[in-house]
């Protein structure tokens, strides 16, 4: 299995050879949202055999320094799967969203020009999210992070080639339209994360997440759809390894 997207930081994390024990032979994908978590991306893809990494400035971060050369500079480097996490976030305020736009075509271009895939945060924009990509991304490779729309909204990124990210979120009772999307769209268009140590699933909601938690992600996927278990798995991790270019 494959956890396409968390945040395994020492502030978080004391016991991290344990929590990437705790994961086996399985992937684990992390991802920098700001200078100094892209460095420990890479220090941590450099540590773990089976960690790998993706380099980005998050929307929340654009008010920070931040260097995107540091990005052009690493984003060819061994292990580094993607640039992200990216995107856009109106949830706190949009009185920086033309910055936020900006940060964010910044590097969809980076992404276009090294021919590596985009892993998207979108909250509280969907729609400029989508409009943004269909109007710059000419084609890369599109991840929908922490999917949280409507099916329709997922059709339409579906539609642009983009895949879906799933979580804990997929468990919680009161998350009906994602659970409607699961239903509603090919396994082929999905994969797996856990947003670590944020949206822990239930059984453990209200505690810190960590990748092994993706299990709780794929049962939930497996009820909702009707597919076995070990398939939605096969499927979801297949989609991971084509989509980041990764061998299990």
């Amino acid at each position: 299995m494959v956890d396409t997207h968390c945040h395994l930081f020492v502030s978080d994390y004391p016991d991290i050879d344990d929590v990437i024990k705790r994961m086996g032979d399985n992937i684990v994908i992390v991802s920098g949202v700001d200078d100094a978590s892209n460095r420990e991306v890479l220090e941590l893809c450099s540590r773990y055999r089976n960690v790998y990494g993706t380099l980005g400035i998050h929307p929340e971060s654009v008010s920070l320094d931040y260097s995107l050369d540091f990005i052009r500079q690493h984003i060819n480097d061994d292990k580094i799967v993607a640039v992200g996490e990216i995107g856009l976030d109106y949830y706190y305020t949009k009185d920086n969203k033309d910055a936020q736009i900006e940060l964010f075509c910044k590097q969809i271009e980076i992404a276009v020009s090294n021919n590596k895939p985009i892993v998207v945060h979108s909250r509280d924009a969907i729609n400029d999210t989508f409009n943004i990509i269909k109007r710059y991304n000419y084609g890369s490779r599109t991840l929908i992070h922490c999917f949280s729309s409507s099916l329709e909204m997922a059709r339409n990124f579906i539609g642009l080639g983009c895949i879906l990210g799933v979580g804990g979120v997929v468990t919680f009772k009161n998350s009906m339209k994602l659970k409607e999307v699961v239903s509603n769209v090919s396994l082929d268009s999905l994969v797996l994360e856990t947003d670590s140590p944020y949206m822990t699933p239930v059984p453990f909601r209200g505690k810190r997440n960590e990748p092994c938690n993706i299990v709780y992600v794929a049962k939930e996927i497996s009820n909702l759809t009707g597919v076995s278990y070990d398939e939605v798995l096969k499927i979801t991790s297949r989609n991971a390894c084509i989509f980041f270019d990764l061998t299990m």
